[in-house]
């Protein structure tokens, strides 16, 4: 009967709700006509209520808001500096690490040197990601 419009932006989703309730469709009405256009999996029906109210308390913005996140304390010269205390020791822990750079967490030295320096532990020593089938093998 209708032809159902897969993977829809959420801001069209809410502008069809504001549309709907200008037009004074109820809240059970306006998710029946989203799930028949959209699909099932397009918003469940709390959240369409959860908009109505929103829309009927004067909002007008179908956008997500900005979320403020959390600042990054890794950059490329505390990178530089942490792989430059690397090479100085290969044979360093987490834990001395740590005590070097103070304002830095544990769990995030680990993801410096794992995932921006991509090393890996073998055998007691931190070393590049580099090595061939035949380096491994001696």
């Amino acid at each position: 009967m209708f032809k159902t419009i897969a993977d829809p932006a959420d801001c069209e989703v809410r502008s069809v709700i504001r549309f709907l309730i200008a037009k004074k469709v109820k809240p059970a009405e306006i998710h029946c006509q989203l799930v028949q256009i959209y699909g099932e999996n397009v918003m469940t029906d709390g959240m369409v209520r959860k908009w109505v109210r929103q829309f009927n308390d004067g909002s007008t913005n179908v956008h997500d808001e900005a979320r403020s996140e959390r600042p990054s304390v890794v950059n490329d010269g505390l990178v530089a500096k942490v792989n430059e205390k690397i090479r100085e020791n290969r044979r360093f822990t987490i834990r001395m690490l740590f005590d070097e750079f103070l304002q830095i967490s544990k769990t995030v030295l680990y993801e410096i040197f794992t995932n921006r320096l991509n090393y890996r532990k073998l055998c007691s020593r931190w070393i590049p990601k580099m090595f061939t089938d035949v380096h491994k093998t001696k």
